[in-house]
């Protein structure tokens, strides 16, 4: 198992500012990146973390707001009870709970990619990776962490493709994460596979600041409409790649909302 870092935040809520590469390797070859602010919660100190900045709130409008329904959808915004449901269906507890996702900034947000991070008396027992795409659904993996996936380069951790994210990318594909427990740094690797070959690669390196007031006027106005833009470049990339020759694949049915790797 891993450990919670001692250099992991205290405080309800913490901001981690860095960047994102996201990097197509086949068939045709295409990256970009780009610097976004993430919001590191813990899902049951949601009072607290509201109180931390007046530029700050939970489920009502501001700056930079956090709202439980944005995720866990199919339990209807009530967060705790969809984690341990999830969590539930691989046979585990977690009596910590963080949440890495984008905020809400004034009003608005869109999260790719939000992953949970599960813990049971200090040790790292799952990790749910909730993702979503552009028409409005999701799916969430929830991951637990086996004996011997943690090494010095972080945790690692492979699951089949159950849902469609980009119009781009075949389904008969696999996912292999590679991740560290949140402290003073972040790091995020995916990299996504067909057989032995590597198709994707995104990463996220960023590093700990504090919630409060300073940095949420500095992430504002540093990056302005972040959220929104990550929508935008989304659809900017996807014309890129297809003026690069790259042509849509079907969307299939959804699966089902949550899957056990």
């Amino acid at each position: 198992m891993t450990a919670l870092d001692p250099a992991a935040p205290v405080a309800a809520a913490s901001l981690y500012r860095g960047k994102v590469m996201h990097a197509r390797l086949q068939p045709v070859g295409h990256r970009f990146s780009y610097r976004v602010a993430n919001l590191l919660i813990d899902i049951d100190r949601l009072d607290e973390a509201g109180r931390q900045s007046r530029f700050f709130s939970v489920g009502r409008p501001n700056l930079m707001a956090f709202y439980p329904e944005d995720h866990a959808p199919h339990h209807e915004g009530q967060l705790r009870a969809a984690i341990d449901a999830m969590l539930g269906s691989a046979g585990l507890v977690a009596d910590r709970v963080l949440l890495l996702c984008y905020p809400r900034i004034v009003g608005f947000v869109f999260n790719p990619l939000s992953v949970y991070y599960c813990f049971s008396g200090g040790e790292l027992v799952a990790l749910i990776y909730e993702v979503r795409n552009t028409f409005g659904e999701f799916h969430s993996y929830i991951a637990p962490v086996a004996p011997g996936s943690s090494a010095n380069t972080g945790i690692r951790q492979t699951c089949a493709k159950r849902f469609y994210v980009s119009p781009f990318m075949d389904m008969d594909l696999h996912y292999h994460f590679r991740l560290k427990v949140p402290a003073r740094r972040l790091t995020l690797r995916i990299l996504e596979t067909s057989g032995a070959t590597p198709v994707f690669a995104a990463s996220f390196s960023a590093a700990q600041y504090p919630l409060d007031s300073q940095q949420i006027l500095r992430v504002f106005f540093a990056l302005p409409m972040m959220t929104l833009k990550v929508v935008a470049a989304i659809h900017w990339e996807a014309l890129r790649l297809w003026l690069k020759g790259m042509r849509l694949r079907g969307r299939p049915s959804p699966p089902a909302p949550t899957s056990l790797v």
